[in-house]
């Protein structure tokens, strides 16, 4: 249904949370790199700073003058379901998610529209599956959820991986991030919120587990893994409690690719064992103020969403995702690499995955999907075009 929609509908894309940071950096990437021809628009609440955006854009592109202006509001849901109804793509960066984002899913689930957004709540996913995921099936949206750092890297890169080892056989990937970035506020917001709201992000996981299909005769899994040196990547391999391990079993469970008996696991890489155990404390410590109102509220105001480094900070920065898969015999070692991963890639991989949505030929499925099922191999070869490094390091 969303593919008959969009063709009569005023725009392709439309991009909801434009003036934020990593907003006006996607808005930015889409004015320079979008196929001419595409009919996008930019949406937010407040109409003067939408302007001045639209201002700055002509300046890089000269065609953006006369780029249409949306006014909506994240608590506003009439604004939301004509936005929805205007667009057969919707890309948000408003969040965090679990406060601002479930009246733009609900619009989008009930309009046939598809839905992108920069997510790494689980909470958020797992509700919005419970939800909304069937109403969208109905309709034929296609909601993805974690179109950034969170999770395409490691989604896709695992995919890739995988496309590396023999068929229908047991598949294992880790995969080892390590990275020298600044994330941005609205990661940062997003995480505390999360570490703040446990019980019910526990909660939600084991509803949505009592409504997921079970699988049959194949299984998919992404165990937490142990502290460990890896000799692979020779550095210390620290567990990561985040949103990507989930999307890649996702991806697992609905793709027969991955195998009769998948595993993944997910670490952090840190080379230096003090840094590593230095980690560890704060990242405890932050979970620890994290569950006090008063401190998550002043460790937000250190932060704010809507601010980021500058241009030269950000131009320093890079992110490697280091993968090693082994089956049927074979042993990979694959690598997804770029530039600054909380701002300049991640705005890429919004603005590509909401092209790709728009414009691509991608399977016939709808309903909440991971980036790997609802673009896999499209998306992947947008972001190579774009610049992501998708490679394979060695084969044993």
């Amino acid at each position: 249904m969303n593919r008959r929609n969009g063709a009569r509908r005023p725009y392709d894309v439309v991009l909801f949370g434009a003036t934020g940071f990593v907003g006006a950096l996607t808005a930015e990437y889409l004015a320079v790199r979008a196929p001419a021809g595409l009919r996008w628009a930019l949406a937010g609440r407040d109409p003067a700073r939408l302007e001045r955006l639209r201002d700055r854009l002509t300046t890089l592109a000269p065609h953006c003058a006369d780029l249409p202006l949306l006014r909506a509001d994240a608590d506003d849901e009439g604004s939301l379901r004509a936005l929805a109804e205007s667009a057969a793509v919707v890309a948000t960066t408003v969040g965090p998610y679990v406060w601002y984002g479930e009246k733009l899913v609900a619009a989008c689930a009930e309009a046939g529209t598809d839905y992108a957004d920069l997510t790494g709540e689980a909470e958020f996913v797992d509700r919005m599956y419970l939800a909304h995921d069937a109403r969208a099936r109905e309709t034929g949206a296609r909601i993805v959820h974690a179109c950034g750092f969170d999770s395409v890297p490691h989604d896709l890169g695992a995919y890739f991986t995988v496309q590396q080892l023999p068929k229908d056989v047991p598949l294992t990937v880790d995969g080892f991030v390590s990275s020298d970035a600044v994330f941005s506020g609205g990661t940062f917001a997003s995480a505390l919120a999360a570490m703040g709201r446990g019980t019910r992000m526990l909660r939600a996981a084991r509803e949505r587990r009592l409504h997921e299909p079970r699988l049959v005769a194949r299984r998919a899994g992404a165990p937490f893994g142990a502290p460990h040196f890896s000799p692979e990547t020779g550095a210390w391999a620290l567990p990561l409690p985040t949103l990507d391990p989930r999307v890649v079993e996702r991806s697992a469970r609905a793709l027969d690719r991955y195998g009769p008996d998948f595993r993944y696991r997910h670490f952090a890489s840190v080379r230096r064992l003090p840094v590593a155990l230095g980690g560890a404390v704060a990242a405890g410590g932050l979970l620890g103020a994290a569950q006090i109102p008063a401190a998550r509220s002043w460790l937000m105001g250190r932060y704010e969403p809507g601010r980021g480094p500058d241009a030269e900070r950000r131009g320093r920065s890079w992110f490697r995702v280091r993968f090693v898969g082994e089956g049927g015999g074979r042993r990979v070692f694959t690598e997804v690499s770029g530039g600054d991963p909380g701002y300049g890639e991640t705005a890429k991989m919004l603005a590509e995955s909401a092209l790709c949505l728009a414009l691509d030929e991608l399977p016939p499925l709808s309903g909440q999907l991971t980036t790997a099922t609802a673009m896999g191999d499209a998306l992947t070869g947008r972001l190579r075009a774009a610049g992501l490094r998708f490679r394979v390091a060695a084969v044993r």
